[in-house]
């Protein structure tokens, strides 16, 4: 099997080129030869009443000898036969097979009649005419041979037909040059990609169907060196991440060793390591929760829900939170119906409030209320708390991003939370927003369908 693309256009080509002028001529062979059938009967016909005049007006030897010297023998074949079978001929062959002419065809012939048959193809005509004499009625067969302009016109056709294939021959090596040139661009590029280079400039400027493969190939290897970068920033992101609770669990079980360790010292390493321990747990559990949601791994399970209720029940969970911090809430909450995933969707709920919580500062105000059109129903769910700078709102939805790295330490967390929170809304088809300014609270605002599509 040929493998290069570049002999196998070149092949095809050739294949095409020389099986198309194979067909056409056998084609137009088989349409024009009933018309120079036609056309050489007509000629035939007529020099064959000129030769009957022309016995039928001169005395036989004198026709004998004017029908000799005629220059139409050299396009035509007489044969004057007797009623016993010899025959004289006139004209040259030049190497032409003559018609038989049975006995049948000679009996008609004499007994009057006319005999017209095309034996050998195209252009060769047999006719046969009664010659009346003052030697009595003979027969006269006479046979077109290869006219001079049929011959031309094959020899035409022979040349024509070689040239053509040797120019086109020459014509698609050029092209095919061009053509394959941008598909080896792409596979070199694919190469290139392969082992890890993503800035690969193809400059394929056609508008054919490879200048589109060409700009979704560039499409595609912009959306995998994105790819590629979160890849990078997510194995930093987790090193970064479980270093920290690793470092402090490694120096702690090893302050454990010490002889002289206090029992109360003692216990407050080992709550330590036991904290640092349940943050490494409940990142491994957002982690893989985030990864099943992204990959859609985890069907939804809808059913139909009250909103506000649902809402009411997390923000009384989370009771102990914020009532220590002397945090209030102001609901406006209308009863709203949806068909959701009821635990994704309270995992939203749960996500956003504890943000809320954990950002507000001590004795500040929460305020969640609804809005509803008639296909969606919009949560709005505010705080006072520090605020998301500006550069940083389009971020907060990103896995491990935390939008103030100086509070990192006072505020704790992963930076996983919204990304999940995002990833479920998504998968509602819903739509998820934030507002915000620094020093004046942030409003995150959901867009829920209340009826979600099934597929």
């Amino acid at each position: 099997m040929i493998r290069s693309l570049y002999i196998r256009v070149v092949l095809t080509f050739l294949v095409s080129v020389i099986g198309g002028t194979i067909i056409s001529f056998f084609v137009s062979t088989w349409i024009f030869e009933d018309k120079l059938n036609e056309s050489a009967q007509i000629n035939l016909r007529n020099f064959g009443q000129d030769i009957v005049r022309i016995y039928k007006t001169l005395p036989l030897r004198e026709a004998d000898s004017f029908v000799s010297e005629m220059k139409q023998l050299d396009s035509y074949y007489i044969r004057i036969y007797e009623a016993t079978g010899q025959f004289q001929s006139y004209g040259k062959l030049y190497g032409h097979k003559l018609a038989p002419v049975t006995m049948e065809q000679l009996k008609k012939v004499l007994d009057g009649g006319v005999v017209q048959d095309t034996p050998n193809g195209i252009a060769t005509v047999l006719l046969g005419l009664p010659l009346k004499t003052e030697m009595g009625t003979k027969a006269m067969f006479l046979e077109t041979l290869a006219p001079p302009s049929a011959s031309f016109v094959t020899k035409w056709a022979l040349i024509f037909a070689t040239c053509s294939l040797i120019a086109g021959s020459l014509l698609i090596l050029v092209a095919s040059v061009f053509l394959v040139r941008p598909i080896k661009k792409l596979t070199k590029a694919t190469k290139r990609i392969a082992s890890g280079d993503f800035n690969v400039k193809l400059n394929i400027k056609q508008t054919s169907e490879l200048g589109t493969l060409a700009r979704s190939f560039e499409e595609m290897m912009h959306d995998l060196q994105q790819l590629e970068q979160m890849r990078r920033e997510f194995v930093t992101n987790v090193s970064h991440e479980v270093q920290s609770p690793l470092t402090s669990i490694s120096g702690y079980a090893l302050a454990l060793k010490q002889v002289d360790l206090s029992d109360h010292e003692r216990s407050r390493y080992l709550d330590i390591i036991i904290a640092e321990a349940k943050r490494m747990s409940k990142m491994s559990d957002s982690l893989l929760k985030l990864s099943m949601l992204e990959s859609q791994s985890k069907q939804l399970r809808l059913v139909t829900l009250s909103l506000d209720e649902q809402i009411r029940r997390v923000i009384v969970a989370l009771q102990p939170q914020w009532s220590a911090r002397n945090i209030h809430f102001e609901l406006d909450l209308q009863t709203v119906k949806v068909t959701a995933d009821h635990d994704q969707l309270n995992q939203v709920w749960t996500n956003i409030l504890r943000n809320s919580i954990k950002f507000s500062e001590d004795g500040g105000m929460i305020n969640v209320s609804f809005k509803q059109d008639i296909k969606n129903a919009i949560v709005r769910i505010s705080d006072t708390g520090i605020g998301i700078p500006l550069e940083d709102q389009k971020r907060i939805f990103e896995r491990f991003f935390k939008a103030d790295r100086s509070h990192s330490r006072k505020y704790d967390g992963s930076g996983m939370g919204l990304a999940i929170v995002k990833q479920i809304v998504s998968l509602h088809q819903g739509d998820i927003r934030v507002e915000s300014e620094p020093g004046q609270g942030t409003t995150l605002i959901v867009t829920l369908p209340i009826t979600t599509p099934t597929d």
